[in-house]
């Protein structure tokens, strides 16, 4: 995410400030979107202190300019801007596809308000001036759950990309195991030998990198999900003769 006016990048606990910081220590960062400049320097000082690196916005739409697919981490929103709600602002991120996880922060307390946030997948919901303790907790949980998600869309990114290595034949031969074909009917299926079939079969399991059947209906779920099987088909692999 580019850096706004405001923002803050702060250095690992422990480390020498001598040194020039890798920049994969940077990542996660805290994304701070309040219009009240005190609090976020406020807590962007109080997230330094931590080791933790921040970048602070003045409204949501000022966010939408600096924010990066790539980024991690998590958002910390007010729900109380001069021309937009927070929580209408946490909606667009669902809708927008903006998976940091959001800890909703307010100076007046309203359980509706808290209600609907939560509902809508936040984190947690404080009242200000909130606890120090309470908002680093609620941090740590937003980092480990957003470090789950990058770590599931990673795997499933290279699972898609293991999948486009193979043939046509080697992904109609996966499709009709994960079915429960054995190779003798794979082989009918697909009029081939079926020393053929044990061919494909075994080059399509090592390009996927799998070890077991087990591991084959794992990854055809996946694909499956990811919408990457739907053209694999019996009729596909009859024209493909």
């Amino acid at each position: 995410m580019s850096r706004s006016a405001d923002s803050v990048q702060a250095a690992p606990r422990g480390h020498d400030a001598t040194k020039p910081i890798p920049r994969g220590l940077l990542a996660p960062a805290v994304y701070i979107i309040d219009d009240d400049e005190g609090a976020r320097e406020g807590l962007a000082n109080l997230l330094a202190s931590e080791g933790m690196a921040s970048a602070s916005y003045a409204s949501p739409q000022e966010f939408l300019r600096a924010w990066s697919p790539t980024d991690s981490g998590c958002v910390i929103l007010d729900i109380r801007f001069p021309d937009e709600s927070g929580l209408d602002f946490q909606l667009q991120m669902n809708e927008r596809g903006i998976a940091l996880p959001v800890i909703l922060v307010t100076g007046f307390a309203d359980i509706e308000s808290s209600v609907r946030g939560l509902k809508a997948g936040a984190i947690d919901f404080l009242l200000k001036p909130y606890d120090d303790g309470h908002l680093l907790s609620a941090i740590a949980d937003a980092f480990e759950q957003d470090a789950s998600r990058v770590r599931r869309e990673r795997d499933q990114a290279n699972l898609v990309d293991r999948f486009a290595t193979l043939t046509l034949r080697e992904q109609q031969v996966f499709s009709l195991v994960v079915r429960g074909l054995m190779n003798k009917q794979v082989a009918a299926a697909m009029n081939l030998s079926e020393i053929t079939v044990k061919v494909h079969r075994g080059s399509m399991m090592r390009k996927m990198d799998l070890r077991t059947l087990a591991d084959l209906v794992r990854a055809s779920e996946r694909l499956i999900e990811m919408r990457l099987l739907a053209d694999v088909s019996l009729n596909s692999t009859r024209r493909s003769r």
